[in-house]
């Protein structure tokens, strides 16, 4: 008994075809689809002008609107750039258009809702591909079953409902990139949203693409610097380098971001920074400083607000790293942030288990460790060959009390180059940024330091980590002898000239002079009081007094004793502190 699936193909029409017409589309049907398929005709009213033909997912679509959609297609592969030319080129286009009957995978609606579809056919679509819905909606697919496909929702699903026809576009997932988005702020899919007009871009880059191989790459060698001397000094970031920023919600996570955005101005930097699932006043208040501090023109902003669907904050990040590989393969040096990966996994979770996959630890799917491993190892430091541009990441992770070992932050912190874990304690106390020098790391380290900065800083970390356990045995004690209490001061020191206020960056040799004077134990004498703002005036009246060696300090090159006894006897002298 023969096992053969027959395929039963229909033709729409409002007139019944004669017989010499359907013995043709019978020849037609049994030569693409097999001696079995069977054809038969459905009377269609609204088909006045042409046929419709259905064999399986293919439709050959011979309607006045199938044929005026081909012509459209056409006319939008026109180039319109050349104005005195449009109408002849529009002309010539329509001239050798001929209508033709092409298959098309036309498949159905099922069910919708939460920004999610699933649509029965289309069985050639591929993952990650573009489906066109009713009404214009566009969606993507995330989830290919036998018989049944899964697709996240780009637009308001108001307009799709089951049942309801969608189409094959045979195009992945892309975004216009180019310089006019540099100043702009737009949603996840980079259609600007500050009111500014259009983005005329430059190119069009898929969403996904490969990482960077290792032969593509060199060593991340080159600093980018934040102006936080608790990071700079102690947990320097690498050209093309991905550090994770940690900690508890309210922890100054954002605030080490903005910094790093800001210290940007001069370096010849892009900035990309991606709030994922933040509210959109935050993010405009984030946008109002920036704008104020000179920042905006050369940072994008890309917003996938708390209000916006999960497939618009699981897009996001993904579009802001393609936005910044398009600068980054063109030679140029990209700082991106994303802000923040915790809440862009809930939004892959709430996706996953709309779609029906199988949830794993903490409900989470299995594949979410690769969700941002395939994002964050596009960053890279691209050798001369490939152009020698660099894309460095700072993703933001919050956690809970502090709880480090969670699924997504454990995922992250494999997948990065080092974390700057912010402590909520610390914060509390007025010590910020609150960054936890202990649990902190840069696995870059020395390399991405300038070896002025590199012998300001000396023994700072280990200093900070003795302060650390004096302090811990010595918080009970009743008695605390002259000398450690001596100690106990100088790690106070320490742990104040790491402490900086919002939106005032330190340039690098300002961070070179304040570590010279504070880990000579210049400064231990310095009144507790306004201590930021006497250390900033021990460094401008260094700077008018000693511009010689402030311009040696500013080549980068190691510090000479003679330059840093300078230093240590302008700090000791202290004629600085009566003018704060």
């Amino acid at each position: 008994m023969s096992t053969e699936k027959i395929l039963r193909a229909k033709i729409f029409s409002s007139e019944k075809p004669a017989e010499e017409q359907f013995s043709r589309f019978e020849k037609f049907i049994k030569k693409h689809y097999g001696d079995s398929a069977v054809l038969e005709w459905v009377y269609d009213e609204t088909l006045e002008d042409g046929f419709r033909l259905e064999a399986g997912d293919d439709v050959y679509d011979w309607s006045r609107e199938g044929r005026l959609r081909q012509l459209s297609e056409v006319l939008s592969s026109v180039d319109t750039e050349d104005s005195e030319r449009v109408i002849p080129m529009l002309k010539d286009a329509v001239g050798k258009w001929t209508p033709k009957a092409l298959p098309e995978e036309i498949g159905t609606v099922l069910t919708v809702g939460d920004g999610v579809a699933t649509v029965r056919g289309l069985s050639k679509c591929e993952y990650g591909e573009i489906l066109l819905f009713s009404g214009g909606v566009r969606g993507m697919v995330q989830s290919i079953q036998e018989g049944v496909i899964g697709c996240m929702l780009f637009d308001d699903d108001g307009e799709v409902s089951s049942g309801s026809k969608v189409r094959r576009t045979k195009m992945s997932a892309g975004v216009p990139v180019g310089e006019g988005f540099i100043g702009r702020v737009t949603d996840a899919l980079g259609v600007p949203i500050d009111g500014k007009g259009e983005i005329e871009p430059s190119d069009h880059r898929p969403i996904e693409s490969p990482a960077p191989p290792i032969a593509a790459r060199q060593p991340v060698n080159k600093p980018l610097k934040t102006g936080l001397l608790a990071i700079d000094a102690m947990f320097p970031i690498g050209r093309g380098q991905r550090e994770l920023i940690i900690g508890d919600r309210q922890t100054g996570k954002t605030a080490i971001a903005v910094d790093a955005i800001l210290n940007q101005k001069g370096e010849d930097v892009i900035c990309i920074y991606v709030a994922i699932g933040q509210k959109a006043s935050s993010v405009r208040r984030l946008v109002k400083v920036l704008e104020d501090e000179g920042a905006m023109s050369y940072t994008t902003v890309i917003l996938a607000s708390a209000s916006d669907s999960a497939p618009m904050q699981y897009i996001a990040p993904y579009v802001g790293c393609t936005m910044g590989e398009y600068f980054m393969k063109q030679g140029k040096d990209v700082l991106i942030i994303y802000d923040d990966l915790s809440k862009h996994a809930v939004a892959y979770r709430s996706l996953s288990l709309v779609l029906g996959r199988s949830p794993g630890r903490e409900a989470y799917p299995g594949d979410v460790f690769y969700l941002h491993s395939r994002l964050l190892e596009r960053s890279a430091h691209l050798s001369a060959e490939k152009g020698g541009g660099s894309m460095t990441a700072l993703p933001v992770v919050e956690t809970l009390a502090g709880n480090v070992s969670a699924y997504i932050p454990t995922n992250i912190i494999s997948i990065t180059d080092g974390q700057i874990f912010l402590d909520t304690s610390l914060f509390r106390s007025g010590q910020r940024p609150a960054v936890n020098v202990g649990l902190s790391v840069s696995r870059v380290g020395g390399d991405a330091m300038t070896p002025c900065l590199k012998s300001a800083a000396g023994s700072l970390r280990l200093e900070l980590a003795q302060y650390r356990e004096m302090k811990v045995f010595t918080q009970f004690s009743n008695y605390v002898d002259e000398e450690i209490q001596k100690n106990l001061r100088f790690g106070e020191v320490l742990m104040s000239i790491l402490k900086q206020e919002q939106y005032r960056p330190y340039a690098e040799w300002e961070q070179a002079v304040i570590l010279t004077a504070a880990i000579s134990h210049s400064l231990d004498s310095l009144p507790e009081e306004h201590f930021e703002e006497t250390l900033r005036a021990m460094c401008r009246g260094f700077e008018m007094s000693r511009p010689d060696v402030i311009e040696r300090i500013k080549t980068g090159a190691k510090m000479s004793d003679e330059d840093k006894e300078a230093i240590e006897a302008y700090a000791k002298a202290g004629e600085y502190v009566e003018r704060v």
